[in-house]
């Protein structure tokens, strides 16, 4: 009887892993929280700045307006008595590293030579302030953005852009990610998934599939 190859290697049968940015590696970048805390410093009208921004946000997070544009409708449709560039350096200070999940996708990149790809929905300025500052290039291989694919989530066909991207079976990926809609969207096209809700519950999930490693 002839004995699976990953455990002949002694290998875990994951060799891809596609991971989210906002939520598990990285506070999200521009959420509720965030906008809440925005009107509050600039005295802007909470409830306009809301539906401007629901009305806005995904044109921009699919690569379809610069954040200059994007402000513009949100925010500098009226004179205000702040610059623009003060109000982007208030959005980009928002965003806060998850050091922890951070090392774990480090430590578990280098042990098992896993093909890292972020999969996320991140406009264009946002995404390349948070992947140059947190360095998340040095061990993320390619980005599936939303604002360079032009495609966002839930729409399957980004993940099957990561797919065609990755050269990688589908039994093969594993999906982290804190929305356990985007997981299950994955899931329907074959592609094994983790809801992430905290560093420990996630590095159990994790261990269940063979990727282990010592912190």
């Amino acid at each position: 009887m002839s004995v699976p190859e990953n455990q002949l290697t002694n290998k875990p049968s994951i060799t891809t892993l596609f991971i989210d940015i906002g939520g598990v590696l990285l506070s999200n970048g521009w959420d509720r929280a965030a906008r809440r805390l925005a009107a509050e410093t600039f005295a802007l009208d909470l409830a306009d700045l809301e539906e401007r921004h629901h009305l806005t946000f995904d044109t921009y997070e699919t690569g379809k307006l610069t954040l200059d544009e994007y402000l513009d409708r949100i925010v500098f449709y009226q004179a205000r008595s702040f610059s623009m560039d003060r109000f982007k350096e208030f959005m980009f200070a928002q965003s806060r590293p998850y050091p922890d999940m951070i090392e774990l996708i480090r430590q578990l990149k280098q042990t098992y030579q896993l093909k890292i790809a972020v999969v996320s929905n991140e406009g264009r300025e946002l995404n390349r302030h948070r992947i140059e500052t947190f360095g998340l290039a040095e061990f993320v291989d390619f980005f599936v953005s939303s604002s360079f694919v032009h495609l966002r989530k839930p729409n399957a066909d980004i993940y099957k852009m990561a797919i065609d991207l990755a050269q990688t079976p589908i039994d093969q990926i594993l999906y982290l990610d804190d929305r356990s809609l985007f997981v299950s969207v994955a899931a329907s096209l074959g592609i094994q998934g983790i809801c992430h809700v905290d560093y420990q519950t996630t590095r159990t999930a994790l261990d269940r599939v063979g990727l282990s490693v010592d912190q």
